[in-house]
């Protein structure tokens, strides 16, 4: 049905929007997370976990980067209710503030040299707070790109989502490059590391201003309207869609991809315990290029999912960028610095994005509008946390020393990719069915020749129909 000319024109901007508020939110808040993962890499294990071990120093370091996922769970439980019972705009803006916080903080931070251990268990308190921000982010944001998008471009407007995700980190690791570079290693252990942490500041500023300018999602407003807002959103999530929350977990485990491509990768590089010896400055460039492609890949592949599906993308994506995880990291280990970039701009920035740009529209069409954020937030976040708990254990199962490093974690983390793929494949489809019956097992899709001719018509501006 055809809305007004006022309201197509009301849709159409909002629509814009909410896309634009999704990507640079999700920009500013992952600056902030990714700039701990480079920093636990790189200069963490040196600062706050001093040992005579170097394995225990780098186990230590990448279990606070863990521990931040930990949180997420905790943070979903709250965060996702509150998307479901107050609003998606609402809860934006609060991770927004909690997550720039706690950021700046941990550039203010004392080493274990000032305040022994105080230190790292300051650093572990401030890295949960950033783990319970960022556990409504995506949900939040995916959710309220979703409920504003124009018909049959769900996809493509909601892998802004992640676009802006894959910014942030391109911004985390750009931060890092030039401090790295070119200051002296006794300069940038003492203080240059904290220059990125206090930069956040900017991020609760700029950050509100955008989130701000939002409406409220009319799915939303029709269901608090209609008093069908539910006090105990996560009850009736589990209750209801328990299924698909099993499904997502799974494929949200997905995430092993860029453990391994960043956090356990940086790690085996750069730490001199595993004797590979790339310099800093030369492996953060592997991240950023990465990311770089898949700022242009996310939104082609979100498109293309408006039109052949969202599970062949996923299915496609996780199995090939599990095989490629072992090539990966034998170009490492052979220290092949351009093998090694070759192959990470292949499975990280091109087949990986075939997961990573749809599942911010196919995760939330698979719950109703009454529980989506809470039902999304904690399934996703319960994967991302197994995930997160990965990098110590390669660091353990495969410590400096041992052989097979790439066989190991390469064949782990190409199981964890099945998994996902599996999860997928049961999944039904949703990308032609209305947004109103998004959540209902049983929902009869829209046939083919009515979705791509009212597809067409919403992309010429003839009408903006959410669907």
């Amino acid at each position: 049905m055809a809305s007004s000319p006022a309201q197509s024109e009301h849709d159409k901007s909002q629509s814009k929007k909410a896309a634009a508020s999704g990507w640079i939110g999700s920009a500013l808040e992952y600056y902030d997370f990714f700039i701990y993962a480079t920093a636990a890499s790189l200069v963490f294990p040196q600062i706050f976990f001093p040992s005579e071990n170097p394995t225990v120093a780098i186990v230590a370091s990448l279990a606070t980067y863990g521990v931040g996922y930990v949180a997420r769970p905790i943070g979903a439980f709250f965060l996702g209710h509150w998307g479901d019972t107050h609003g998606r705009k609402t809860v934006l803006i609060l991770c927004m503030f909690l997550m720039g916080i706690s950021t700046m903080a941990v550039g203010l931070l004392p080493t274990y040299q000032q305040v022994g251990i105080l230190a790292p268990v300051l650093l572990v308190i401030l890295r949960l707070i950033q783990g319970f921000a960022v556990a409504g982010e995506i949900s939040g944001a995916s959710s309220m790109i979703l409920e504003h998008a124009p018909f049959g471009r769900r996809g493509f407007y909601a892998s802004f989502t992640l676009q802006g995700v894959q910014a942030g980190q391109i911004l985390a690791a750009a931060v890092f490059l030039p401090l790295a570079a070119y200051m002296p290693t006794e300069a940038f252990n003492s203080w240059g590391w904290r220059i990125p942490f206090l930069l956040s500041f900017f991020v609760i500023v700029a950050g509100y201003i955008i989130r701000r300018e939002v409406d409220e999602t009319p799915a939303f407003a029709k269901e608090d309207k209609e008093g069908n807002v539910p006090r105990a959103p996560i009850v009736q999530a589990v209750k209801h869609s328990w299924r698909d929350m099993i499904r997502v977990v799974c494929m949200a485990l997905m995430n092993v991809i860029p453990v391994v491509a960043t956090i356990f990768g940086a790690a085996y590089a750069v730490q001199p315990a595993y004797g590979i010896g790339f310099e800093k400055d030369v492996y953060l460039w592997i991240p950023v290029l990465g990311n770089m492609l898949a700022v242009f890949v996310i939104p082609f592949v979100g498109n293309l999912s408006d039109k052949v599906g969202r599970k062949p993308p996923i299915i496609v994506g996780a199995l090939s960028s599990g095989l490629l995880a072992f090539g990966y990291l034998y170009a490492i280990s052979i220290h092949n610095v351009p093998l090694a970039i070759f192959i990470s701009l292949l499975m990280w920035g091109v087949v990986y994005q075939g997961y990573n740009a749809i599942f911010p529209s196919f995760y939330p069409e698979l719950f109703p509008t009454r529980t989506r954020v809470s039902a999304m937030a904690i399934s996703q976040n319960i994967g991302t946390t197994i995930t997160a708990l990965l990098p110590a254990l390669f660091a353990i199962v495969a410590p400096p020393g041992s052989t097979n490093i790439p066989l190991t974690v390469g064949a782990i983390a190409f199981a964890i990719t099945v998994i996902a793929a599996l999860a997928a494949v049961t999944a039904r489809e949703t990308y032609r069915i209305n947004i109103n019956d998004l959540g209902n097992p049983g929902a009869v899709p829209m046939p083919k020749a009515d979705y791509e001719r009212m597809r067409a018509q919403a992309a010429s501006g003839a009408a903006v129909v959410l669907t």
